[in-house]
């Protein structure tokens, strides 16, 4: 006999009950003191619930909940994997989209110059994005004067903070239009790690500016006198951020040190990347600005030192030398149509920047194409809900990981569509894929580069199991060679248009 039966007969019969009461609960929705009493008279603390009880009063329910088979099983193999150098640490904020993108560019650059280690400035590109949010934010409040502030766009606009989320597109067009340098041109800062009270104070500026802007309408100013008065707050903005991150150059000159052909060759046979990520920490030195140095690269020779003088955009076409524009956006938007080209209306950071624009495909579609890309040795961006699921003491990413059904004995089950649809699933976090274990051509797990520090996950790196990768994973980002012609063929459409509170923003 099934043992489950009998508690689903009580349960049945308790529900029927309920239904049957025909209280003034029942006919207004209120929790009424007959359903309550009919409840609490239907349960019943059975042995099971004594010892769950007994337990989580007294412990951490993840570590209860913590499904050790599946922990037994687990291993760090993968049969595949990108050469990466050194893990990144955002600290106390939300700037993983950023670390990310850089991250997934960074291999290439340290391969192309033989570096012993590399990485961007963070700092520098989020300095820009913050003055962009700013921008964007007044110039919204410039456009949407004469609508309601309980109109849903504008609650919309004013409830979002000016913080430090972001998308693909809006590292693109960074990039594109500020450069990148590199992390010892502008590093991190106190307020750049932790970026709380920073933001809070950028908040409540921007929402005192836009006051001003609309009083300014309502006694009658024109656009012009809007605009001039957005050009003053911008500057206030400039240099709230200054004062927090520095001043971004305009112009620098950065020293490195390219590691010697047989050395290269040596590093190439023996991958060892976990034990040694952090040892070449220190090969890079800045030098400070000069004004009378050329706008332009200037590279000088010595023993294997190089010194470079030049502008944060020449830096990212030359030094780094990769087209943006070839990689592509792919979701696994379960809420949608397949095989169609969507953009959310207002997702963009930068007022005359890009939307999030992007082909929806079936997972495997996006399995594939990371394949791909990890094989070729190319790390690719994605990103992915980490609230389920996930243990960062054990660097894990697994369906099933903590097992809370067998404790309260209640079902909690979801589609992704359903989790997407009811708000309790969205994009959180964006991470590096870097590996995959193949199992007869089809991916077991999958490794991922994090950026929440060596001391979290397995020393930085996490395993994803392609279980939660068919749950969990909304997107990657891909250079457009490593997909199918028919899905680039669907970047050519036009755009389905969604509001810009679709559950994928």
């Amino acid at each position: 006999m099934n043992a489950s039966r009998p508690n689903k007969m009580v349960w049945t019969v308790l529900g029927l009950i309920l239904l049957a009461a025909g209280g003034a609960g029942a006919q207004d929705g209120s929790l009424s003191a007959d359903w309550i009493e009919q409840i609490q008279s239907g349960f019943t603390m059975d042995a099971h619930g004594r010892a769950m009880y007994n337990s989580i009063t007294n412990n951490d329910i993840q570590s209860l909940a913590l499904n050790r088979q599946l922990l037994r099983r687990h291993n760090d193999f993968f049969s595949d994997k990108v050469k990466v150098k050194g893990i990144t640490n955002q600290k106390s904020s939300g700037r993983c989209w950023l670390f990310a993108s850089l991250n997934s560019l960074r291999p290439a650059v340290i391969a192309k110059h033989k570096l012993g280690s590399f990485e961007f400035s963070q700092n520098y590109l989020s300095f820009w994005d913050k003055m962009e949010k700013a921008n964007t934010f007044l110039q919204y409040m410039i456009d949407f004067r004469d609508r309601d502030l309980m109109d849903r766009e504008m609650v919309m606009i004013l409830q979002g903070e000016p913080g430090d989320g972001g998308y693909w597109e809006t590292f693109a067009d960074l990039v594109q239009k500020y450069g990148v340098v590199p992390q010892a041109v502008m590093p991190e800062t106190h307020s750049s790690e932790n970026t709380r009270t920073m933001n809070n104070l950028l908040y409540q500026k921007l929402r005192s500016d836009a006051v001003k802007l609309h009083t300014m309408h309502r006694a009658g100013q024109d656009v012009g006198q809007l605009l001039a008065a957005k050009k003053q707050m911008l500057a206030e903005v400039y240099r709230l951020l200054v004062i927090n991150l520095g001043e971004p150059p305009r112009q620098f000159t950065w020293r490195y040190k390219s590691k010697a052909d047989d050395a290269d060759e040596k590093d190439r046979d023996v991958d060892k990347e976990d034990e040694n990520d952090e040892d070449d920490e220190g090969r890079e030195q800045n030098e400070p600005d000069d004004p009378n140095e050329p706008d332009a690269i200037d590279t000088t020779d010595t023993d294997e030192t190089r010194e470079i003088t030049t502008t944060p955009q020449r830096f990212f076409q030359e030094f780094v030398g990769v087209d943006l524009n070839d990689y592509v956006n792919v979701f696994n938007d379960t809420t949608k149509e397949f095989g169609r080209l969507y953009r959310i209306r207002m997702s963009r950071n930068m007022y005359e920047g890009r939307d999030i624009r992007y082909v929806n495909a079936e997972i495997e579609v996006l399995k594939d194409a990371a394949i791909r890309s990890i094989q070729d040795g190319v790390p690719l961006l994605f990103a992915a809900d980490v609230s389920h699921d996930q243990s960062a003491e054990h660097g894990i990413m697994a369906d099933g990981l903590y097992d809370y059904e067998s404790i309260f004995g209640i079902p909690i089950q979801l589609t992704k569509a359903q989790r997407a649809l009811y708000r309790g699933s969205v994009r959180n976090h964006g991470m590096a894929l870097v590996g995959v274990d193949l199992q007869a051509g089809r991916p077991l797990k999958w490794r991922v580069e994090n950026s929440w520090g060596s001391a979290r996950g397995n020393s930085g790196y996490w395993t994803m199991y392609d279980n939660w990768f068919d749950l969990h994973v909304y997107n990657i980002v891909v250079h457009k060679k490593y997909l199918p012609e028919e899905i680039l063929k669907i970047t050519e459409q036009p755009a389905v248009v969604v509001p810009p509170w679709d559950p994928m923003l």
